[in-house]
Parts: C-alpha cells; structure tokens; sequence
C-alpha cells in the first residue's frame, strides 16, 4: 500500500520575482527623486549644527556673486524688500529662509535681516549640516 502523495513542493526559492520587484523600485526612485529636491539655487551653504525647518514662504538666495534671488527670481537689492513685502502680504506667520553662499560678506545678510525684522517676518539661515 503506498500512501505517499504524487505532489511534491519544491523546496527552491526563485529570485527572479525579487529582482524584478528591485528594479521596479529602483526605477520609480530614479524617476520621483527630481520631483523631491525644493527648487532652490545651487549654493554651497556655510556649515553649522542644527537644522533649517523646510516649510517656508520665501526663499531668499545670495549667490557668491552677490546677486539677490528671491524663490528662483532674480532681483537687485534695493528690489528685494517690495517683492517680499508683495508675497508675504497676508499670510499668517511669514517666514523668510535666507540661503546665502559661504563666502557672501556678512552685509548683505544682515540686509535682508534688517527688512525681516522691519516687516516683522520670521527669518531662518540656512546651513549645512555638519
């Protein structure tokens, strides 16, 4: 009398299923990580510990060659104050985020300071983290 079942599970593990759930993933980061990345200016922030919140209003960048951005707009100086005073207009708790390259001379800075602290907005320096 044989009682042994016709059936037999194989005890192998094919990886082909594995791989291929890999690369889709693998793919679907390749394509989203552009998507992810704030449109900013590429700067070379100074360094610092701590770190800079990423909600925001506006984005105000100085570039090495002292040129004024605000989000991705580029303005002069004397600019800076009204184009920030016409996105700011109304918002609750207005924040400015100031990405000044290393380098940049600690006036221009103390500038855009100077017209947050004016119009009572809050501003944040951002760095890079150590």
């Amino acid at each position: 009398m044989n009682l042994r079942g016709r059936n037999k599970v194989s005890a192998t593990f094919s990886m082909s299923s594995m791989t291929d759930i890999v690369f889709l993933l693998l793919i679907f980061f390749m394509l989203t990580s552009p998507v992810i990345t704030p449109e900013a200016l590429d700067l070379i922030l100074p360094k610092a510990k701590g770190k800079t919140t990423s909600q925001q209003n506006v984005a105000v960048s100085i570039t090495e060659d002292l040129e004024f951005y605000v989000n991705d707009e580029k303005v002069s100086s004397g600019q800076v104050e009204g184009r920030l005073n016409s996105m700011l207009n109304g918002l609750e708790e207005p924040t400015i985020i100031l990405r000044a390259a290393e380098g940049v001379p600690i006036e221009n800075a103390v500038q855009i300071m100077d017209i947050a602290n004016r119009n009572k907005y809050k501003i944040v320096l951002a760095v890079k983290p150590n």
